[in-house]
């Protein structure tokens, strides 16, 4: 049986074979050029802009009360907090940091929970953390010690610790 190929599927496999091989010896790729940057590709802004320490209670309070109720059936709810205080600010910047690296706060708290037992509450603020990233808000990332359910922190919250 003899096949034959007619002079346009010829041509495309030559213009495929082109395109392959090019592809293939390809380098590998580079960065935006500058007129790529003015597409908004600028990169990110931050300026080290969120809250104090004092600022993230009420929706770490609101935060715990909702996940408790909502995945744990638990009647849990943060009653107060004290000896509230800042761990790190930006601890990665060094001689050996991360350039750019989205600006957190990383605190400590005591919470009282309704059960009578207090516990710590490690937690971060992240500028542009909110809602899709929008900066309207700054970002909250908490752990309660004892009751990281899930285990996303664990152990102990020391994945919420700087």
């Amino acid at each position: 049986m003899r096949m034959f190929f007619s002079p346009r599927i010829s041509a495309l496999a030559v213009v495929f074979g082109a395109v392959l091989g090019a592809t293939a010896m390809a380098g590998s790729a580079n960065a935006a050029n500058p007129l790529e940057l003015n597409f908004w590709l600028s990169g990110p802004r931050y300026d080290g802009n969120m809250g104090q320490c004092e600022s993230a209670l009420s929706a770490i309070s609101a935060q715990f009360a909702q996940k408790e109720g909502r995945f744990w059936n638990s009647d849990l709810r943060i009653t107060g907090f004290a000896d509230v205080r800042e761990v790190a600010y930006r601890p990665w910047e060094g001689p050996n940091s991360a350039y750019n690296a989205i600006p957190r706060r990383f605190c400590s708290a005591s919470a009282m929970l309704n059960d009578g037992h207090p516990r710590m509450v490690h937690y971060s603020i992240i500028e542009d953390g909110g809602f899709a990233g929008t900066g309207l808000d700054s970002g909250v990332e908490w752990c309660v010690v004892g009751l990281d359910r899930n285990w996303a922190y664990n152990p102990r919250c020391r994945s919420a610790k700087p």
